[in-house]
């Protein structure tokens, strides 16, 4: 080649690389490699099994988001955040071992050595109250889908924003499908107890249920704390039996919700309703309890059943079941959704600025079509930044599954009623 066309050659480059970079600049979409976010979750300790569900409903997040997929589902037809010229989200873990001191470090860590654009996880409220401290104070915007404590949005914090419903809206819930199965059984069922862990959580729920069972006409026979964790339940239990409860709701994480079956069954309590919240959907709980769990009602925001309302549910879980070998289970959808909810963020701010990126969240409005939850969609409050538009669902546990049964009109199957002996 000669001398002339190498430099002419060389000219066109150089031209179409000056064009490229103006017009990139221009139009606000010159291309990122990727885009980091944090992920906090007990991937060790007591509740590694359900940071491990948490952690697969993110990472198929990701995947969906940065691959091309043929779904009617967001982001899922092109590769990459459109607005970035398809940047990739890379998500970084942190493990905060369920100790709250190591998730406040954890998400520092993520931050400031890592410089991830947002943090999601935390599972633990008792973890996500530190954690958040820590985004809160270096100004990176903080979505939660997997922690309910009410107390966590009651802080005035800007960059932390919640979409799963807080235990105030699903306490309220779970006393709803009390008073359903009243009307639809035609009977009444005055006496209730709750069992709790006390632990950031566990006190909140007892709190709010509290609350809400005097409004709903319900009498606490017993209040029962426990030290999360626990190792013997004698005492508790017999608290339990001597009140002759008609219901029981128990906040637990998994150790204890498998002791305290383990030990009710020992000691014959069986109250017509038996609600289990948290530790009740970690797969060591039917995998250790066996045919003990059947017929618990269990408060969720997920269950493989809503496909028959939402097809969606069905391919999303078929591209889980394809990459782990199992169906989703309620945990992972939890946390699968806020990913979505950060990469929407994203596109509309078209830019990963955290102040950016709060703005946009603060703006949201995600419809339901867009989920595989049962919520009306996500949109969040001015005020608290809790997502106005969330509901739970009631799962009971038949045939060793989780089967959706409340509300009624998006039940799968029919509730067994009343909770049977334990050996039928």
């Amino acid at each position: 080649m000669h001398s002339k066309q190498v430099k002419r050659l060389r000219g066109y480059v150089l031209i179409t690389l000056v064009l490229a970079l103006v017009l990139g600049v221009s139009g606000g979409i010159m291309a990122q490699e990727t885009i980091k976010i944090g992920a906090v979750y007990p991937l060790t300790g007591a509740v590694a099994t359900t940071g491990a569900d948490c952690r697969s409903g993110v990472e198929l997040a990701v995947d969906i988001i940065n691959g091309v997929y043929d779904l009617d589902f967001p982001f899922a037809k092109a590769a990459g955040i459109p607005n970035l010229g398809g940047a990739k989200i890379e998500v970084i873990f942190g493990d905060t071992r369920g100790d709250p001191t190591q998730g406040m470090a954890e998400t520092e860590r993520l931050i400031t050595e890592e410089n991830v654009v947002t943090v999601v996880g935390g599972y633990q409220s008792g973890v996500v109250k530190t954690a958040t401290m820590a985004s809160e104070r270096l100004q990176v915007p903080y979505v939660l889908s997997d922690a309910t404590s009410p107390a966590l949005t009651e802080r005035g914090f800007k960059w932390f924003f919640r979409v799963i419903p807080h235990d105030g809206i699903q306490a309220k819930n779970a006393l709803e499908l009390v008073k359903d199965i009243e009307t639809k059984e035609d009977t009444v069922l005055p006496n209730l107890a709750i069992l709790w862990e006390n632990t950031e959580w566990g006190a909140n729920v007892a709190l709010e249920i509290k609350t809400w069972a005097e409004e709903c006409g319900f009498k606490l026979v017993a209040d029962v704390p426990y030290t999360y964790r626990a190792t013997d339940v004698t005492s508790e239990v017999l608290k339990l039996k001597a009140a002759k409860p008609d219901v029981i709701i128990h906040a637990a994480y998994v150790s204890d919700a498998i002791l305290f079956t383990q030990t009710m069954k020992a000691m014959d309590i069986r109250p017509k309703v038996m609600i289990g919240m948290a530790g009740h959907l970690d797969p060591n709980y039917l995998n250790t309890v066996g045919k003990d769990g059947e017929y618990f009602f269990v408060r969720a925001v997920y269950g493989l059943d809503l496909a028959t309302r939402k097809p969606m549910v069905e391919k999303i879980n078929e591209l889980y079941k394809a990459k782990y070998g199992h169906d989703m289970s309620p945990n992972a959808a939890r946390s699968f959704t806020a990913p979505f909810v950060v990469a929407d963020a994203i596109n509309r701010a078209a830019s990963t600025k955290p102040e950016d990126i709060r703005q946009a969240l603060a703006e949201t409005n995600i419809p339901g079509s867009d989920l595989i939850s049962p919520y009306e969609g996500v949109k969040f409050d001015p005020v608290t930044q809790d997502n106005v538009l969330g509901r739970s669902l009631y799962l009971q546990v038949q045939d060793g599954q989780f089967r959706v049964v409340w509300p009624f009109e998006l039940a799968a199957v029919p509730y067994v009623y009343p909770f049977p002996e334990w050996d039928r």
